[in-house]
């Protein structure tokens, strides 16, 4: 449902210090939740909603604290049921613009099943997961996102489990909107999250976030200065995939599998490069690209998948109306007295 901004009009411009909370920011320094938090003070002036229509909600974890450091209106939920209580908040008021922060473990972990589903019905609010690969308010246990083999608190021997990769959980539930961004690239942060804003429909925007004491370094193979330009690839509507310090490497389809090629060889040029369409419904090529992992194939950034589809919200007020205009219960006593009654 798209957001009704016309009563912007003759509003003061808002800026990233309207947005500034008066509260201590309590996380470690160093974490990668500080750039996240002031990537989204810079976006919330740039959608057009009043100040009053903003809503933050949150579960559980490090990232959960994020109501408290926003000055808008906002809910702290319980333990991975922040999509469900985000989900209630917009269906009661299409208006707003909501907001759901949560890490790896509160989303993909016990609030797996209410995630999968706010991305099925496609329920007009973004979702902004940071995911470090680690429990870390609760001081390092491994989540559904740890890489296999890790050794954390909870699995010193390694951890025995496939990961979940949160893109392909995205697609798997049906999702339209699903981009990817680094905690140390605010730019990039703040490009994707206003491109969530304005998808009608659920928007989930993974961060891949450093945790500096549970998971430190834990991205840095595709983060760090010295890796980033051979194992990024940013993702741009329209233009070939082409990635690499010298922009001389590319991603081509070779049969039914994603290959990297260097342009130059083997009669390789730009125009064999695949051109990125987050656009088109069938979703085979947005799952490869959300597959790609160092050092085999750079990781996609950006805005991965944004398909237009009609939205829960809409429906659900289409059906209202509907229901308004030709049921013949106009009221409770109507809904009380009508239908079958007997005697006993």
């Amino acid at each position: 449902m798209t957001l009704d901004t016309s009563k912007m009009e003759g509003l003061p411009q808002l800026t990233k210090e309207d947005f500034v909370s008066d509260q201590m920011v309590k996380w470690c320094p160093g974490c990668g939740d500080h750039a996240i938090l002031s990537s989204m003070e810079k976006v919330f002036p740039q959608i057009g909603v009043r100040k009053e229509d903003f809503m933050v909600v949150s579960g559980i974890g490090c990232s959960s604290r994020f109501p408290y450091y926003m000055n808008t209106y906002g809910f702290h939920g319980i333990h991975g049921r922040a999509a469900a209580i985000a989900s209630g908040v917009k269906l009661a008021n299409p208006n707003l613009s909501v907001w759901m922060i949560t890490g790896d473990g509160d989303c993909t972990a016990i609030g797996g099943n209410h995630f999968i589903h706010a991305v099925r019905r496609n329920i007009d609010f973004n979702i902004i997961l940071f995911n470090n690969k680690i429990y870390g308010l609760t001081k390092g246990q491994f989540s559904p996102t740890t890489d296999k083999g890790s050794k954390t608190k909870t699995s010193p021997q390694g951890t025995f489990e496939k990961p979940f990769n949160p893109g392909q959980l995205v697609i798997g539930a049906q999702g339209t909107f699903y981009a990817r961004a680094v905690d140390n690239n605010p730019k990039l942060m703040v490009e994707v999250m206003l491109a969530a804003q304005k998808h009608d429909g659920t928007s989930v925007v993974e961060i891949l976030q450093n945790c500096v004491i549970f998971s430190n370094k834990i991205h840095d193979m595709v983060t760090s200065r010295e890796t980033k330009h051979e194992n990024q690839i940013h993702l741009k509507t329209g233009e070939p995939m082409i990635f690499g310090k010298e922009l001389d490497k590319g991603i081509i389809l070779e049969g039914t599998q994603l290959k990297v090629v260097k342009i130059g060889e083997n009669g390789i040029t730009k125009d064999d490069l695949l051109v990125h369409d987050p656009t088109t419904e069938d979703p085979g090529i947005h799952d490869m690209l959300c597959n790609m992992t160092a050092p085999e194939f750079p990781v996609a950034m950006g805005v991965i998948r944004a398909v237009k589809q009609e939205t829960y919200d809409d429906l659900m007020v289409e059906c209202i109306e509907h229901e308004k205009e030709h049921s013949p219960m106009k009221s409770v006593d109507d809904m009380l007295m009508g239908g079958n009654t007997w005697e006993i």
